[in-house]
């Protein structure tokens, strides 16, 4: 029988996930690779170095014209290097990054803009991020890697509809009113879309309905709705006056974090199996965790309630927490090991990220642990946690490495979109009906959903 991603299942898979998690706070975590301070040097200096020459060719960049293409086509060239010998990285990974994941961002980033000029590149890059955990996931279920329509719909409900939830600006009452429409228009019914907003929401919507008939398909449309669930849930607790426990909080955040990569997972080909499944969605509540410790500073700011802001708020070290973070990573990256596809390349790149994602964010907030466990968990690092709060406004702002490299790949080069829809065709204004362009795949063959290359028992 076909598994339903309903929400029962889904507050089962929150009670399993809360059960691991829990599993974790007695346990001792891999400690995995060390770095001697002699290690950590060397890969400081080749991340100075690829800094130093990203900012160098960001301002001939900004000159425009023939010099703009050659500084950025130099800045995709550093990328290698900085990769091999700051990050650590095989020659495997490095392909796996430049050949890969690289081009799908590239090919996602041109269509978001040519779809949105007005999108912000912020937007771009969160939206970015979640295409690319799907597409990490498409070699994990037997898929070959590839952006198609369903990944780029989802990913950029991000910006519009997560990022328009979360607007101080907007009331709390067209929230509300948004939020219940945007769950008829996921639930398949005739909603119009009253404004912009809710015309580019709808289109990203269109788009995985087009790659995913409903009646062929409705796994993907439970995970979508179990998301939307998970969202309300979460704003609902947070206008309450009382007080949330850590059970509470912790069954919160894994709704929110395991319903989203789940999702990411069905829009694979569609549906999973139940390992595949139950990975998802561990997978989800690790990121949804490391992104709770990462923005704990900007959540105490805001009285978000986070098990590591309630924590604080206790007037308890975060040591604890991130130990059992660290051991959740690895029973997840264990169940990761466990599916029978992926190439081992790919997997080990998924297990160094989570670690980073982590030791990063223990830099970033270091005030809130203790010396010991800092000294300890430093020597897991590339680098030492002093230099990452340094280099913090270098890397991250208007002008640092990430961003001047992401828009340098943007814009290093056109990227052939001729397999997927076309941008400027898939808004609803003026253009109901029009079929889009879908070269790569015939017509009927993509409304059938036959977008995958295996044939699988359903989950």
């Amino acid at each position: 029988m076909e598994r339903s991603y309903n929400w029962s299942w889904v507050e089962s898979r929150i009670s399993g996930a809360a059960a691991e998690w829990n599993g974790c706070a007695e346990s001792t975590a891999d400690a995995g690779a060390r770095f001697t301070p002699h290690e950590q040097q060397r890969r400081e200096d080749a991340y100075d170095e690829a800094l130093q020459k990203v900012e160098q060719e960001a301002k001939v960049a900004r000159r425009g014209g023939e010099q703009r293409a050659e500084a950025q086509r130099r800045v995709v060239g550093v990328f290698p290097r900085f990769a091999t010998v700051a990050l650590g990285l095989d020659d495997d990974a490095v392909r796996m990054l430049t050949d890969g994941f690289i081009p799908l961002g590239t090919q996602f980033a041109q269509w978001a803009r040519r779809f949105d000029p007005a999108l912000p590149t912020a937007d771009v890059v969160q939206a970015c991020r979640n295409a690319w955990t799907v597409c990490g996931i498409q070699p994990l279920v037997g898929n070959r890697m590839e952006m198609t329509p369903a990944i780029i719909g989802y990913s950029l409900l991000y910006p519009y509809s997560d990022n328009y939830l979360d607007d101080a600006r907007i009331t709390c009452k067209q929230k509300i009113q948004f939020s219940a429409r945007f769950r008829d228009r996921l639930c398949g019914l005739p909603v119009s879309p009253r404004d912009p907003h809710e015309d580019a929401v709808w289109a990203m919507v269109r788009l995985i309905e087009w790659q995913y008939p409903r009646i062929q398909f409705p796994r993907v449309y439970e995970c979508l709705l179990a998301i939307h669930q998970a969202q309300e849930d979460s704003i609902a607790q947070s206008r309450r006056n009382g007080a949330l426990s850590c059970t509470d909080v912790l069954r919160l955040s894994c709704a929110k974090g395991g319903t989203s990569v789940l999702a990411d997972a069905c829009l694979c080909h569609g549906f999973l199996t139940d390992d595949e499944a139950r990975f998802a969605f561990n997978w989800g509540v690790l990121l949804q965790l490391g992104d709770d410790l990462q923005d704990v500073q900007e959540d105490l700011k805001h009285g978000s309630k986070t098990l590591f802001t309630q924590a604080v708020r206790a007037g308890k070290p975060l040591d604890g927490l991130v130990r059992q973070l660290l051991t959740f990573s690895t029973v997840v990256a264990d169940q990761l090991d466990a599916l029978p596809h992926g190439q081992p390349v790919l997997k080990r790149l998924l297990r160094m990220s989570w670690r980073s994602l982590i030791l990063m964010a223990v830099a970033r907030s270091d005030r809130h642990f203790t010396r010991g466990f800092l000294a300890e968990v430093e020597m897991q690092s590339p680098f030492r946690f002093g230099f990452l709060r340094a280099r913090q406004k270098r890397l991250s702002g208007r002008t640092g490495l990430y961003r001047v490299l992401f828009e340098s790949f943007l814009e290093s080069a056109d990227v052939d979109l001729l397999d997927l829809p076309e941008p400027e065709a898939w808004l609803l204004n003026g253009q109901a009906g029009l079929q889009p362009n879908y070269a790569g795949r015939t017509l009927a063959a993509a409304q059938a959903g036959l977008n995958f290359s295996r044939t699988r028992d359903m989950a």
